[in-house]
């Protein structure tokens, strides 16, 4: 099961990175859009919408219909294309292009790591937790106190613990090619998980080295 298993992971993960970032490409060409998104309360409705669909897809989609959790998470990622516009009026998109590459490649190096280390990467996924809840504390103080040079320690960290969490995900996701979990439920819990330590990754690395418009 494996051998199957893993490039359907990636295939559902590279399916919803194409869905959000296609989204938000699009949702940038439209001022109307724009505004009807960042200018009312809407934004923060479609942010509670992504939270409420990440948290349902990580806590049912082992027990879904296997097409009932191909839909939350196309929906999930095409909500998150929603709110992932804004990216593409602060940032060049050939400097969006850019990161993307670097990220992608950055995630299947430590992808490839967590695939094939005989390591156990489960004695980490607790520090990683840790440092991840530590992050998110760091990021909303920051928010009230404004700091550009602590904004880029927090985005180093935070590229340093999803670069782990990818490794110790994917070796997961390959330990769970043996459980009783359907094989088509398993694909949409590793995309999931894959393309959100993808995605962190991306942003917080566009944060560091994107090229802004202004």
């Amino acid at each position: 099961m494996e051998n199957k298993l893993m490039p359907k992971v990636f295939l559902w993960m590279t399916l919803g990175l194409i869905v959000t970032f296609a989204t938000g490409y699009v949702v940038s060409l439209n001022e109307k859009m724009l505004f009807n998104i960042f200018s009312s309360g809407i934004h923060w409705i479609l942010v509670i919408a992504e939270l409420i669909l990440v948290l349902i897809l990580s806590a049912r989609a082992a027990k879904m219909n296997g097409i009932t959790a191909k839909i939350f998470f196309l929906l999930y990622s095409f909500v998150s294309g929603l709110t992932f516009s804004s990216i593409f009026v602060i940032y060049n998109l050939t400097s969006i292009l850019y990161v993307f590459v670097i990220a992608a490649v950055i995630f299947a190096i430590f992808g490839a790591i967590g695939y094939f280390t005989n390591f156990d990467l489960t004695r980490i996924g607790t520090y990683l937790l840790m440092g991840l809840i530590g992050v998110i504390v760091c990021m909303i103080i920051n928010m009230f106190v404004g700091s550009s040079q602590f904004d880029l320690i927090i985005s180093i960290i935070a590229i340093l613990i999803f670069v782990g969490f990818t490794a110790y995900d994917v070796q997961k996701i390959k330990g769970l090619a043996n459980s009783d979990i359907p094989e088509e439920n398993v694909a949409i819990i590793g995309a999931l998980e894959l393309y959100l330590d993808y995605i962190n990754i991306f942003l917080h690395l566009l944060s560091i080295i994107g090229n802004s418009k202004d």
